[in-house]
């Protein structure tokens, strides 16, 4: 929910607009305008005033008005937990360039219990959802929409709302009971359920770096994001010398961060979690929503689905739309030209904003422009094009099977008879870990590889004896894939719980790229591995863990030795694998610190697990005719 704090960090200061993230996105801002080459003349007028809510709190709210209005103009609002800036913009932020040109009053909130702002603020309690009622943000945007629209001089009453992550969410419950001045809104990677995905989980598997760190940043000092000291370099070393999760608290937090207490002490699907999946509660699009989503967002990329899922399930005036594209948390909103090692052809962030994002506002609160005719608008990655559906998924995507073989290739051939019970295994070491991303791994604010990680080269786990490896031949023609992918594993653990995570990767050709540089002199030093050629480039990465293969709710041993079905959602994707490129399956049991250690000896709770219940475990990837491992790839022929 926080990394483009790149973003909300420079907002403070006056150089960005929307939030949720921790790590600073330097931005190119747009030259001031001069006055007689001297002075820079002011583009807003300031106000900070604590606006009143429903309840009587009152919340610190910053209204910046062009100084060159002509007119009554339209109030785009976010509400932020990230602090508000403390000056007006002397320049016009890089990523509101294309909204300023349409005129605007922008008006930023934080919300309650952060900051200035009073009332208390709480993590769990800021999504919990009251029947009929929506969330306290719901009803607080309400009120802060009705007083802006009768208090704020130079509106034309009509009010939009937008926001990245923990801004996306407080944008996107607006939906669940919205103000009839409320006419366009944005939600921007949202999350919806911290249990089910996003941030804090991935299906009940606990994001344990994301969501010990976050805790500390947001609930450690209320005037303040608080990043957690370690006393470590390499966190990945940090929290393995840890060890079980229990300690962290008797060690470090002390009982003192609430929302670190409350995931340990529900760890399964209960209603602690449920009341806080707000999505459930929408049925209808009300308001026309922009949906946004990155295909390698490492925080929320799972929210703006759901969000656009649950909406179309009433939306006859087809107000409902996804946007999705090629970046990382946030990353629409500064400048993202590249992805891994391939260049793009174009900055899509800067296409985003300019071509959807303020012709969309435009339409529904300034009347100019046209209503989109699209339902989901997609950078398609591999073409590097930007494709227009009228309904998603595409209804030419066909589901394809591509099967895992016991001798480490992929097919779209099934296992045939004499694959009968045919197997690869490994010996999962929770002592010994599968790293996420190659160390030492930064934390997970400020800045570092954070943002980037989810397309970087997978070689660095290459090798390993405990992580698997499939690869299909070069590829003989483009492949396009164009919707929901799903991984369906038969596996088994001579354990009695164990996690599953499993990649699917393009694999670029080893000789696809030339060399920059001239044979005899040779790379600059790190120009090297910068290289596209033999790129391992994830397009989907997803956990499941064992227990709550039958339930969420309650978990469930494992049978050691059996094999069972694993159902791994890999989340709606567009990409073509290209002509020479290979495909790869990658699957191991661990992902660590990203995803807390299995200690493959079921407990009640893997968060009360001890030292001695973290053993060792032999895991069998079956390739058999009646246990076909494959992935689930959405299709879309040629031409079609």
């Amino acid at each position: 929910m926080k990394t483009v704090l790149a973003w909300i960090v420079a907002v403070a200061v006056a150089v960005a607009v929307l939030a949720g993230g921790a790590s600073a996105i330097a931005q190119p801002t747009a030259p001031p305008i001069v006055v007689k080459g001297t002075v820079p003349a002011p583009l807003f007028t300031y106000q900070e005033i604590m606006v009143p809510m429903r309840d009587g709190v009152r919340l610190q709210t910053v209204i910046m008005a062009p100084t060159n209005a002509t007119g009554p103009l339209l109030i785009l609002l976010r509400r932020t937990p990230y602090g508000v800036p403390d000056k007006a913009y002397t320049e016009v932020p890089h990523g509101l360039a294309s909204l300023y040109a349409d005129g605007y009053i922008f008006v930023i909130q934080n919300i309650r219990g952060r900051f200035k702002s009073e009332g208390e603020f709480s993590l769990s309690e800021d999504s919990k959802v009251e029947p009929g009622k929506g969330t306290i943000e719901t009803r607080d945007a309400y009120d802060t929409v009705d007083w802006l629209v009768k208090n704020v001089a130079g509106n034309n009453g009509r009010v939009g709302i937008y926001g990245v992550s923990y801004d996306g969410m407080t944008a996107g419950v607006t939906l669940l009971g919205p103000h009839p001045a409320l006419k366009a809104v944005s939600e921007q990677a949202s999350p919806v359920d911290q249990w089910m995905n996003d941030d804090d989980h991935r299906f009940g598997a606990l994001r344990l770096s994301y969501d010990f760190e976050y805790a500390v940043y947001e609930e450690a000092d209320k005037n303040a994001n608080t990043h957690f000291a370690f006393d470590k370099w390499d966190t990945y070393e940090w929290y393995l010398a840890a060890g079980p999760l229990s300690t962290l608290n008797d060690a470090y937090t002390h009982g003192k961060i609430r929302y670190w207490n409350e995931t340990i002490e529900h760890p399964d699907y209960d209603d602690f979690w449920k009341n806080q999946a707000w999505v459930h509660a929408l049925h209808a699009s009300t308001v026309p929503n922009l949906n946004v989503a990155g295909f390698w967002d490492q925080e929320d990329p799972w929210g703006p689905w759901q969000i656009f899922r649950h909406a179309a399930e009433n939306d006859p005036k087809h107000t409902n739309l996804m946007v999705a594209g090629p970046w990382f948390h946030g990353g629409w909103r500064a400048g993202v030209s590249t992805l891994g090692a391939m260049p793009l052809g174009q900055d899509t962030s800067l296409a985003f904003r300019e071509n959807i994002e303020a012709p969309f506002f435009a339409y529904w609160l300034h009347d100019k422009g046209q209503k989109p005719a699209w339902a989901a608008t997609m950078f398609q990655t591999g073409s590097n094009t930007w494709k227009t559906y009228a309904a998603w998924p595409p209804a030419a995507a066909k589901p394809t099977s591509l099967y895992l073989h016991a001798n480490g290739t992929l097919s779209f051939t099934a296992p045939g008879p004499g694959e009968a019970g045919a197997h690869r295994a490994y010996v999962s070491d929770p002592a010994n870990p599968v790293p996420y991303r190659a160390r030492p791994i930064s934390p997970t604010y400020p800045g570092g590889d954070w943002r980037y990680w989810e397309s970087a080269d997978q070689r660095f786990v290459d090798h390993r004896p405990d992580v698997l490896t499939y690869v299909s031949a070069p590829l003989t023609e483009d492949l396009t894939v164009s919707g929901p992918v799903a991984a369906e594993l038969f596996a088994s653990t001579s354990g009695s719980d164990s996690d599953f995570v499993v990649k699917l990767i393009d694999v670029t050709p080893e000789a696809g790229q030339k060399a920059p540089w001239s044979a005899d002199d040779g790379p600059l030093p790190g120009m090297f591995a910068r290289s596209a050629n033999g790129y391992e480039l994830p397009i989907a990465m997803e956990v499941r863990r064992g227990r709550y293969l039958a339930s969420y709710e309650h978990p469930q041993a494992l049978t050691p030795n059996k094999p069972v079905k694993w159902d791994v959602p890999l989340r709606d994707r567009d990409h073509v694998f290209k002509a020479g490129h290979r495909i790869m399956v990658q699957i191991q049991s661990s992902w660590f610190p990203l995803i807390d250690r299995n200690p493959q000896t079921f407990t009640p709770s893997i968060y009360a697990a001890k030292a001695g219940d973290f053993v060792t475990a032999t895991q069998k990837v079956y390739a058999a005719p009646d246990m076909a491992s494959r992935i689930v790839l959405p299709v879309v022929p040629p031409g079609g």
